[in-house]
């Protein structure tokens, strides 16, 4: 390999403490032209006491909630200290209690988190005691999120349902329901609430992804196109589209455009359904969206299951976490990975990007959460890199060099947690680290 070779390998690779990053060359006529369009770097390393379930930043970024087993803790990012800790002392001691989810209320006065007992706990942060008690679901709870005025939390369920809760109420507002044959595994393992509010989706364990209207409660579409559970879903931040990640190691990204032209007038025929209202309980009518909406791309390179989606506050970029070790970011008009990133001994299973600047958190099965900055890199860019041996190509040719854009195993010597589990012992979603 010649000097040339070695520089441009130099510059698309970069190691630190426990870590490394690859980044994808420009590649024009079989020739590496440009440098990596982006960068990376580590900021700070949580330790927990368990496995980290999931990560959220505060609405201003200055904040992260991590969940792990029956704990929810609070950090500081920009001093990298945890300040507060939040655990329910009612909560039965039998057995485990793991968070598996947690939100902040969009003013940074509440924290809303689900858990292994059903139960979903409005805390006050300030006073670290718990508001509110939402009750009603009869499985985990695996994912929440706020509406941005605040009014209305959304929380899915292994029970099947999505609900809708009045935050001022503090009680149910609709149940989304999802009749499906008692063979058939429907259980919600990811949801998430447009920017305008006016749609909520949710992934599923049958592999579909189901959007309802928040003021009718009626199912507008089914999003199908993965080819095994969807655990992960994110709107983009104009709210025109929406990406999914799967147990098929793939993200899809969904126009949702269509649906919106729907919402709040005459649906198009093919989204229409026929259920009606019963006792406040919405489900999927007879026909709603039978006619398959298909997905505009699919982001492919994970090697293992796909636990976590998320997209930058610009639209930019979309990242995702994996069973692999792995956090890919992907420049989201094209859906090409640009940086493969490890940092983890285990499953990815929870990840966020900051709603008020370029900074990335992770959780892992681990144990650790961690928090990443991350830039968009100009021409004049050319950055502290260095060469890594674990992810240098041996031979001198671009094939080569793509091929080392795979995610790899991280390197360790540290032997498995002992909180190790199958997805079947941790459930529908998150939890996986096995």
């Amino acid at each position: 390999m010649d000097n040339d070779s070695h520089r441009v390998l130099s510059d698309l690779t970069k190691e630190g403490s426990g870590w490394y990053a690859v980044f994808a060359p420009q590649v024009t006529d079989g020739q590496i032209t440009a440098f990596p369009s982006m960068d990376v770097e580590l900021v700070h390393t949580f330790t927990h006491k368990s496995v980290v379930c999931c990560v959220k930043f505060s609405t201003d970024g200055k904040y992260l909630a991590t969940g792990c087993n029956r704990t929810t803790q609070i950090y500081d990012i920009r001093i990298g200290q945890k300040i507060c800790v939040l655990e329910d002392t009612q909560a039965s001691k039998t057995g485990d209690l793991y968070i598996r989810s947690v939100c902040f209320s969009p003013d940074g006065q509440y924290l809303a988190t689900g858990a292994d007992d059903k139960q979903i706990r409005i805390w006050d942060i300030a006073e670290k005691r718990i508001r509110t008690i939402l009750e009603g679901h009869q499985q985990e709870v695996y994912s929440l999120d706020f509406s941005r005025d605040g009014r209305l939390i959304v929380s899915g369920s292994g029970d099947c349902t999505t609900r809708v809760w009045d935050m001022n109420e503090g009680k149910i507002n609709k149940i989304l329901t999802i009749p499906e044959p008692e063979n058939i595994d429907a259980g919600v393992t990811s949801v998430c609430i447009s920017p305008d509010g006016r749609l909520v989706a949710a992934g599923s364990l049958d592999t579909v992804v189901r959007i309802w209207d928040v003021q009718t409660g009626q199912l507008v579409e089914r999003l199908k196109g993965h080819r095994d559970s969807v655990y992960s879903v994110a709107f983009t931040p104009d709210g025109y589209g929406l990406v999914s990640g799967s147990l098929d190691k793939t993200l899809k990204y969904w126009d949702i455009r269509p649906i919106l032209r729907g919402v709040g007038g005459l649906a198009p025929d093919h989204l229409s359904g026929s259920g009606k209202p019963e006792n406040d309980q919405q489900s999927e009518g007879g026909g709603a969206g039978e006619k398959e909406s298909q997905y505009t791309k699919n982001f492919t390179g994970h090697k293992n299951y796909v636990l976590s989606v998320a997209v930058s506050r610009d639209g930019k970029w979309v990242v995702s976490g994996s069973k692999d070790l792995g956090v890919q970011f992907w420049d989201a008009n094209t859906a090409t990975a640009q940086c493969m990133l490890q940092g983890h001994k285990n499953s990815v299973i929870s990840i966020d990007l900051s709603p008020a600047g370029n900074v990335l958190a992770t959780g892992s099965g681990d144990w650790e959460a961690k928090i990443w900055r991350y830039r968009t890199l100009s021409s004049e860019d050319t950055g502290p890199y260095v060469t890594s041996s674990v992810c240098a190509p041996a031979e001198d040719n671009v094939g080569a060099l793509i091929a080392a854009l795979e995610p790899l195993s991280i390197i360790s010597s540290a032997s498995p947690t002992p909180d190790d589990m199958d997805m079947e012992t941790l459930s529908a979603a998150h939890a996986d680290h096995a």
